[in-house]
């Protein structure tokens, strides 16, 4: 069977100065998660990352059975957690250019970009067959990771993903092998 996989990232809040931090999402972030219930396609399995970002969105969107499933959390920032991305460029510049140029690096003693990459790798092709469809709320990292591995694209690609809060990446998948599903403009006709 098919597995039919849709990834929503997680809601974020109006923040200037973003953390590599799990913080509680604001009203607007939960109105606007709210707001897409309705949009997103039937599932039979919902997960979701341990995060708080990701567990009110799902709560949100008014999901009651939910499998919380640690594969799909944030990348572990190490010493880098808590603090701004201004921060951690005035403290540890090299590292940070390190960490956003070579996969392999984690110089904050978290995780690197390509433990991510196989970390999400792994729980792609731990799905089940007869998972059916399956819809999962997920951090950035995450989506990123699975782009990835759909496209078998170098893991320095990583960065070059771009997932907005409350977007979806859709996913087919059978046999381990996985494909990218775009979607229609609704009602739009060639």
């Amino acid at each position: 069977m098919t597995v039919r996989l849709t990834l929503l990232c997680a809601a974020a809040r109006a923040e200037r100065d973003v953390r590599f931090a799990d913080v509680p999402l604001d009203e607007r972030a939960l109105r606007q998660a709210k707001a897409i219930a309705g949009t997103l396609p039937t599932a039979t399995t919902l997960y979701t990352a341990p995060s708080q970002r990701c567990t009110q969105t799902a709560q949100a969107l008014g999901w009651d059975a939910v499998t919380e499933e640690p594969a799909l959390r944030d990348i572990d920032m190490g010493s880098w957690h808590g603090r701004t991305l201004d921060e951690v460029a005035a403290s540890d510049g090299p590292g940070l250019v390190a960490w956003m140029s070579d996969p392999g690096a984690a110089p904050h003693g978290g995780e690197s970009v390509a433990e991510v990459c196989e970390r999400v790798s792994s729980w792609l092709d731990g799905l089940s067959g007869d998972a059916g469809r399956v819809l999962a709320v997920v951090e950035q990292a995450v989506a990123r990771a699975a782009v990835i591995r759909v496209l078998d694209a170098p893991r320095r690609s990583f960065w070059n993903v771009d997932v907005p809060p409350l977007s979806t990446i859709q996913l087919t998948g059978r046999d381990g092998r996985w494909n990218l599903r775009m979607g229609a403009v609704a009602g739009g006709s060639l």
